[in-house]
C-alpha cells in the first residue's frame, strides 16, 4: 500500500564531517555505526545556492513542499526533515507526522527559531521521552490529527 511513510522533524544538525567518522582512529564503536549508517543512507537536499551533492544524496533545487509530498507518498522508511526552513515548510503544509526534540543543557541567545509562526496549533501526543549522559533529553511526540 502506498502512503505510509513516516515524516519526523528533528532540529538536530548532522556535521558533515561524520560522513569521515568510521576512518579516525579515535572513533569509538557508537560513532563509527552513526558514520556509516549515515553514509550508506539515502538523502536529499534541498537548495537553491549549490549545485553538487555527494554521499549518496540526491539535490533538489524545485518545490521543496512538492517533493516531500511525493517523497512521503511512496513505500519505504520513515524520513527525517531536519533546518528550520525547511521544516518550517513541511510544518505549515501538514507533513509532518512526528517531532523528535533533543534538548542539551545549553541556552543559546540567538538563531534560527525552529518552530516559526504556523498557520495553526499543532496538538501533539507523547509518544516516548529519553535522557542520555550529560543531560540530553529526547522527546518524541506524534501529530494529533
Amino acid at each position: 500500500e502506498k502512503g505510509n511513510r513516516t515524516l519526523h522533524a528533528t532540529p538536530a544538525r548532522v556535521r558533515a564531517a561524520a560522513h569521515r567518522r568510521d576512518q579516525q582512529p579515535d572513533a569509538t564503536p557508537a560513532q563509527i555505526e552513526f558514520a556509516r549508517n549515515w553514509r550508506d543512507t539515502p538523502k536529499v537536499v534541498f537548495s537553491s545556492t549549490i549545485d553538487k551533492v555527494d554521499w549518496n544524496t540526491r539535490l533538489v533545487t524545485g518545490d521543496a513542499v512538492a517533493e516531500i509530498t511525493r517523497l512521503k507518498a511512496d513505500d519505504g522508511e520513515p524520513m527525517r526533515v531536519g533546518g528550520a526552513t525547511l521544516a518550517g515548510a513541511a510544518m505549515r503544509a501538514g507533513l509532518v507526522d512526528e517531532y523528535e526534540i533533543v534538548t542539551h543543557p545549553v541556552l543559546v541567545g540567538g538563531g534560527t527559531p525552529f518552530f516559526t509562526a504556523l498557520d495553526s496549533w499543532v496538538n501533539l501526543n507523547l509518544v516516548e521521552t529519553r535522557t542520555f549522559p550529560g543531560g540530553v533529553v529526547l522527546t518524541r511526540y506524534e501529530t494529533r490529527r
